[in-house]
């Protein structure tokens, strides 16, 4: 029967064959990557984009004003919260045509 102390002393010794295998097999994925990256002439912003292209679709998109204060000519799309000179009023007044 194994005792609790060789246990931990088992457990020690597989978590640093684990780690060594960890390290080896990251270098190894990482030479891959790097052998990749130079056949196709590949740069690290075309593995890993970054900016508004990755956005959902349909975010981000703009949208026409449907409401105009005739006063000032200052514009409101509808959404979101209204502004002051539209605030309590009747809005149909207020439609772009």
């Amino acid at each position: 029967m194994t005792t609790y102390q060789d246990l931990l002393k088992q457990r020690e010794a597989l978590t640093e064959q684990i780690e060594q295998a960890r390290k080896r097999e990251t270098a190894d994925a990482v030479a891959r990557v790097r052998a990749l990256m130079q056949e196709f002439h590949l740069s690290p912003s075309d593995i890993f984009p970054s900016g508004r292209k990755a956005r959902a679709k349909g975010m981000g998109m703009k949208v026409k004003p449907k409401f105009r204060d005739p006063a000032t000519g200052q514009t409101w799309t509808g959404r979101g919260k209204a502004p002051k000179w539209i605030a309590g009023r009747d809005r149909a007044a207020f439609l772009i045509r």
